[in-house]
């Protein structure tokens, strides 16, 4: 496994992957040093996610190489679906997956979530449209979230 270090908006970025894919990507919570050679195998990682954060991209091309049970893929399959800019409920999902009452099951396999961003797990709201738990924190979710918004805020001054 390579792993590379990448600073972001948000903080420092950890990328895990090999020949088979990415395996991680996460928001670490603590000032690290970047990486001086980015490994050949998440090149293209590091490119998708700069381009995320300068707006040009709006959808990742990544082999990931998820690991998880077969529920947690299921619903990290169906984050991916979510479009950007877009949001979801808990509820929402549940209801996808044929099963209301998996509510806390999607939320658990929503906050183990391997890939911060690519797999936009951001894009999961309350169903009363409030921001809910986020392992990043609530201030990278909104971050996240309006930085996707159509409708950007404008300073007045």
């Amino acid at each position: 496994m390579e792993t590379c270090i990448i600073k972001s908006p948000l903080g420092f970025t950890k990328i895990v992957g090999d020949d088979d894919g990415i395996s991680q990507v996460t928001i670490l919570n603590s000032e690290e040093k970047e990486t001086d050679i980015i490994p050949i195998v998440l090149e293209d990682c590091v490119i998708q996610l700069q381009e995320y954060f300068e707006g040009v991209r709006t959808q990742f091309d990544l082999t990931l190489n998820p690991h998880g049970t077969d529920f947690q893929k299921s619903v990290w399959k169906l984050l991916k679906k979510i479009p950007y800019g877009k949001t979801r409920s808990y509820l929402e999902l549940s209801k996808q997956l044929g099963n209301v009452k998996a509510i806390r099951a999607v939320a658990n396999a929503n906050g183990k979530n391997p890939f911060w961003i690519i797999v936009p797990c951001h894009r999961i709201i309350g169903s009363d449209g409030s921001l809910t738990g986020y392992a990043g924190g609530l201030h990278r979710k909104q971050w996240l979230l309006e930085h996707e918004s159509p409708y950007k805020q404008q300073s007045l001054f």
